[in-house]
């Protein structure tokens, strides 16, 4: 089984990256349209990913890395993933800023919904996106998720309710590039 793009590999995270995912946290741009916790100290961030349960079915995470420079950049994840549906939800982000032009959130879309198809045998993925967020939009689009519905003002940054896309991806749509 093959976790690797044209620009991307996808490969579990170890413990030590707990730092890298608490500085992506703690960075305002980063964190724009993720749904928002509590502030977490890094200590803490460093416990739980180190006793982190291993992948399963119903929740697989992977850290982005470039190909060229096997550099951290993101994380992906399919979660709550239900066998007797088929289904499970996408969420995705890229934290080091300087890539976020470059083509890897697309490539590592490709990777992880074939994945998802291939190996977890999924029927379908789906995952959420705040209206104003254009460019994730535009990524999805692009990978082959269409828009089912919109949950009316379901989101609220800067002190405004934002709409909020459910998009999907069926088996055999998924558009390679």
């Amino acid at each position: 089984m093959s976790l690797i793009g044209k620009l991307v590999r996808l490969r579990p995270f170890e413990p030590e990256e707990a730092d890298t995912v608490w500085r992506w946290h703690n960075d305002p741009d980063v964190t724009r349209w993720l749904e928002e916790s509590y502030p977490e100290p890094l200590a803490a961030i460093r416990k739980r990913w180190a006793d982190r349960p291993a992948n399963c079915f119903q929740r697989t995470v992977f850290g982005i890395e470039t190909r060229a420079e096997s550099r951290l950049i993101g994380v992906v994840v399919l979660r709550d993933a239900t066998p007797e549906h088929g289904r499970a939800e996408l969420d995705i982000y890229i934290g080091e800023k300087d890539c976020w032009n470059g083509g890897y959130g697309t490539d590592a879309m490709r990777v992880m919904c074939r994945y998802g198809f291939d190996f977890m045998r999924l029927h379908a993925i789906e995952l959420s996106v705040v209206d104003e967020n254009e460019r994730a939009r535009h990524v999805y689009r692009k990978v082959g998720f269409v828009e089912e519905g919109r949950l009316r003002e379901a989101f609220r940054r800067d002190g405004r309710w934002h709409d909020v896309y459910v998009m999907s991806l069926l088996e055999g749509e998924l558009v390679d590039g």
